[in-house]
């Protein structure tokens, strides 16, 4: 059965991209969401198998989204994306529960090596 994926991602030709990797290759994205606190709320209403998260986003940016979806659901898979590849911003997401980090511009191969880890 495919697995069901959340994007959140502020910028549509992310979710866009990210999107037609995914489902060229059999995962279902059931959900696309421009900021984190859109992602909260679409994670709370389609409880999906994984979500891919940006950093970087307004209203609430996805470190914080990640800490509230992981209040909710200790057991919620969450990969964080990121244009900036600091440490310090992978460490902070990693402690607070990702699962995976991919930084942009991605290549679809790792995008899927991330997903399948974690998903299979």
């Amino acid at each position: 059965m495919a697995k069901n994926i959340l994007i959140c991602d502020d910028a549509a030709f992310m979710r866009m991209m990210i999107k037609d990797i995914l489902t060229k290759n059999g995962y279902n994205v059931v959900g696309e969401a421009e900021n984190g606190a859109k992602g909260v709320e679409k994670y709370a209403e389609l409880k999906p198998d994984l979500v891919l998260m940006d950093i970087t986003m307004p209203e609430m940016d996805g470190i914080q989204a990640l800490k509230k979806i992981k209040e909710s659901d200790g057991s919620a898979s969450v990969i964080m994306c990121s244009a900036m590849g600091q440490q310090a911003m992978v460490i902070e997401s990693i402690q607070a529960g990702a699962r995976d980090f991919i930084v942009k511009p991605f290549q679809a191969d790792r995008v899927l090596e991330a997903v399948k880890k974690v998903v299979g």
